[in-house]
């Protein structure tokens, strides 16, 4: 069960990390979350891990539509299916507030300003063979992403991370990340041995509850014939079965798309796949709208928009099956001690992560002064918009590339 704070604690605290959900608004209207998501879809720069930070934000510490540990239970379910983590978090939230609706209104709004971005990029490409250098963009953004991921690391760490069992996992999960432990192998592990921990400490007597195990309703792995015609309805197929498929989010897309495209198909080169997740990196948004990139190059308008939806379905399909167990996963207490390790692996996970993009992003002084700034910035005010700090750290990456400095 989950432990709130002491009556005698700050109450800001208590309301902002430990707020039951019967204190919480019942309904979200669709333009609200048409609203709150499009804009997350416009500015979430920085993968999944920043994309939870900034859900974080918007929907838990700004609006408090859901408790962190909702969330969080949430954000446990979306890393055991198949899909982009970050879209489907966002589908769960839209359809924990307002049913199916809200589904496809905070899914769709989170998805479409980058594919549009991304769609225009790929015009650009065909025609020029190359893009707009960004790299002044990339410097100043970067530091400030990093900060928004420490922030979420810090909130969402109070909740996970609440006893010895979970900050043992999370710390594991870390030291075997590193050790290139598949991320689903730990998230289960995690979950099942704080489980474990937890009942049999407590002698419990009650049956072993069903765990939930990564699994794909879509079993398209044989799907494409043995001619490979760049069609429209080829590439939806092609991404339908990478979406239903891929696990890991974002980061692992990469290979995917390489065995898909480059080995399988030959319709990208290697140069293109690199130019295509390169974008999907630097736009905005969920890191799959590379499909958007990649259906364009091999199919045009039409292929643009087959792999932006084959790649996205699969979410939309498999969260409403899932969510309604979130909260009877979380009575159990064989389940409620799962997800709390799983949560805890979770963010061990961002954490590495994090690491590892804070290695390659700061690289100098300036980098280092922006991230420290926006960290202070976001920890002194945590309602302040992150845009505003993506938008001030491109005009200094624009004015320290461009200047004398």
């Amino acid at each position: 069960m989950p432990e709130y704070t002491k009556p005698d604690q700050d109450p800001e605290i208590l309301l902002d990390e430990q707020t039951p959900e019967t204190q919480l608004p019942p309904k979200t209207s669709l333009w609200d979350l048409a609203v709150v998501f499009a804009k997350l879809g416009a500015i979430a720069f920085g993968g999944p891990a920043a994309h939870v930070a900034q859900i974080d934000l918007e929907v838990v510490q700004n609006r408090r539509w859901l408790s962190r540990e909702k969330l969080l239970d949430m954000l446990s379910i979306s890393n055991l299916i198949p899909g982009p983590n970050s879209t489907e978090l966002a589908i769960h939230v839209g359809l924990e507030q307002a049913g199916w609706q809200g589904a496809i209104v905070s899914g769709a709004c989170f998805i479409i300003p980058a594919m549009l971005l991304v769609w225009g990029l790929a015009a650009i490409y065909v025609e020029y063979q190359t893009v707009p250098a960004v790299g002044w963009l990339l410097y100043g953004v970067k530091p400030v992403i990093i900060a928004i991921i420490a922030q979420a690391l810090w909130k969402l760490g109070k909740s996970a991370l609440k006893n010895i069992p979970t900050w043992s996992a999370g710390i594991l999960v870390v030291i075997l990340y590193f050790l290139k432990i598949n991320e689903i192998a730990l998230m289960l592990g995690a979950g099942v041995a704080v489980s474990l921990v937890r009942n049999l400490s407590k002698r419990n007597s009650q049956s072993l509850s069903i765990f939930l195990f990564p699994f794909s309703f879509f079993p398209l792995g044989a799907i494409a014939a043995e001619t490979h015609p760049k069609t429209w309805t080829a590439v939806f197929l092609s991404f339908l079965k990478i979406g239903s498929v891929l696990y890991g989010g974002g980061y692992v897309l990469l290979a995917f798309v390489q065995q898909e495209f480059v080995d399988r198909t030959h319709w990208l080169t290697s140069q293109q796949l690199l130019d295509a997740v390169a974008i999907g990196q630097f736009t905005p948004g969920p890191l799959f709208t590379t499909a958007t990139f990649i259906g364009y190059l091999v199919a045009g308008n039409l292929g643009a928009i087959a792999g932006t939806i084959g790649i996205f379905l699969p979410a939309f399909i498999l969260v409403p099956v899932i969510n309604p167990f979130v909260s009877q996963l979380r009575k159990s207490p064989w389940t409620g001690g799962f997800l709390d390790g799983v949560n805890a692996a979770s963010i061990g996970l961002m954490a590495a992560v994090a690491w590892e993009l804070g290695r390659e992003t700061l690289i100098d002084i300036w980098t280092i002064v922006v991230a420290i700034a926006s960290l202070a910035i976001l920890l002194k005010f945590p309602k302040f918009n992150s845009a505003w700090l993506v938008i001030v750290g491109a005009a200094i990456g624009w004015l320290l590339k461009f200047s004398q400095f």
